[in-house]
């Protein structure tokens, strides 16, 4: 055998990649899949702004093609400080401020600069790739599991017991796969208690970190208004790194721009962990960025109507399955709030197919829906809950609206049939 690192060797892949595999194949059969998997934008419904896609082309052509600077351009990070500023009511300098390939480089620099091996890291199921970051660091996680009738967002109470053993909390407000958000008071809580930590650890301790991911943070919908820790208690300033950037506000996930922003000498301190690693974002990129945000007007425009697009599928999927409920259905789903995410329930555990096949587990429906229903989406296990979860994660950035009530007639004659 060829033997390879213990890291390596016992890395997990993708729940949702293995599940995209058997999905791509049923679609290379010719079958018609609603596939509402993947947590991305298909740009023929949501393009990146014009203006950001010319001003890319530009860069291009003026040869902005070199190496970037080592923590971002200038004049992108002065144009996301300015951003961050105007529209999230946040204040930190360009120093302040990291730029990176995306959002994942940066969650994985925080990892490296706050935590040490066999360090506690909390966080909370269903959520995205906490443990593998966990995993790549060598510590421990401490995973609390999120109930839906907090909306799948973790509490205070949740996170109170194991406070005095924690390096690191991660959290993520838009949540991802759920799609909901932090209440005021919910999010509140939260900051007290690892301020009242980091109070009792005093100077010469590490103290409790919070990583904040809010890369959603743009996209909310109705009355839905989105928190975060430096709002609400400004001394989490000193504790805070975010987790940010364009790739779901403005469907570039593609363009892999991102950035976080904290405390100085940890911002520093990431930046030098990047720079080995090499994780930033092109050059061109990075100027056409700051070009697209210095015109807040443009930003703000792109943004209502793409807020509107994406809440008319959330919307019309939601009602959808209130409808089913009416029915007598076994279904559920928590009302849009943020993101591109519906967070959906099939009760369906023991009931039977046509074909005198009973459901027994979660693959088991999950299966069930993508043959009979046409309807690829994941379970929340792919996001570290319970094998025998019944809840779900419907994306709905490749989601065609036109397609949506062919969707729900599918599902429906896919139901009726279970006994």
């Amino acid at each position: 055998m060829t033997k390879v690192s213990a890291l390596a060797q016992n890395i997990i892949g993708s729940e949702i990649i293995k599940l995209a595999g058997e999905v791509n194949e049923k679609i290379k059969a010719g079958e018609k899949i609603y596939n509402l998997t993947i947590g991305d934008f298909n740009p023929k419904e949501f393009p990146i702004p014009i203006e950001l896609k010319q001003a890319i082309i530009i860069a291009y052509e003026n040869d902005q093609t070199n190496y970037p600077a080592a923590d971002g351009m200038l004049e992108l990070r002065q144009a996301v400080s300015n951003l961050l500023l105007k529209r999230g009511n946040l204040d930190y300098k360009p120093d302040e401020i990291l730029i990176a390939g995306g959002a994942r480089p940066v969650i994985y620099s925080i990892f490296r600069a706050l935590v040490d091996k066999n360090d506690n890291v909390l966080f909370a199921t269903p959520s995205w790739n906490n443990n593998h970051y966990t995993y790549l660091n060598d510590a421990k996680p401490i995973v609390i599991e999120a109930k839906p009738e907090n909306n799948f967002m973790p509490s205070a109470a949740d996170i109170k017991p194991h406070i005095s053993n924690l390096s690191l909390i991660a959290l993520c407000s838009p949540q991802n796969p759920t799609g909901t958000v932090f209440t005021k008071e919910g999010l509140e809580a939260i900051c007290d208690l690892i301020l009242e930590e980091n109070k009792k650890r005093g100077a010469d301790k590490k103290p409790v970190y919070l990583m904040y991911d809010q890369i959603y943070w743009a996209l909310t919908f109705g009355n839905i208004k989105h928190y975060d820790p430096v709002s609400l208690r400004p001394e989490m300033k000193n504790y805070t790194v975010f987790v940010d950037g364009i790739s779901k506000s403005l469907a570039a996930t593609g363009v892999r721009v991102g950035w976080s922003m904290g405390p100085k000498f940890v911002i520093d301190k990431m930046k030098a962990i990047l720079t080995h690693v090499g994780a930033w974002a092109p050059k061109a990129e990075q100027m056409a960025s700051a070009t697209y945000l210095t015109n807040l007007e443009d930003y703000d425009k792109f943004l209502t109507d793409q807020k509107e697009k994406i809440n008319a599928r959330l919307t019309a999927i939601y009602k959808g399955f209130e409808q089913l409920k009416q029915k007598g259905y076994k279904v559920n789903a928590i009302a849009p709030q943020a993101a591109i995410y519906l967070t959906v329930q099939f009760s369906l555990h023991g009931l039977i197919t046509e074909n005198g096949l009973t459901l027994n587990s979660t693959k088991d429906i999950t299966k069930y829906l993508l043959d009979e229903a046409k309807l690829a989406i994941v379970p929340f296990y792919a996001f570290g809950t319970d094998e025998n979860s019944d809840w779900y994660r419907i994306s709905v950035g490749t989601c065609k609206l036109a397609e949506i009530p062919a969707m729900m007639d599918n599902l429906d004659k896919a139901l009726v049939k279970l006994k």
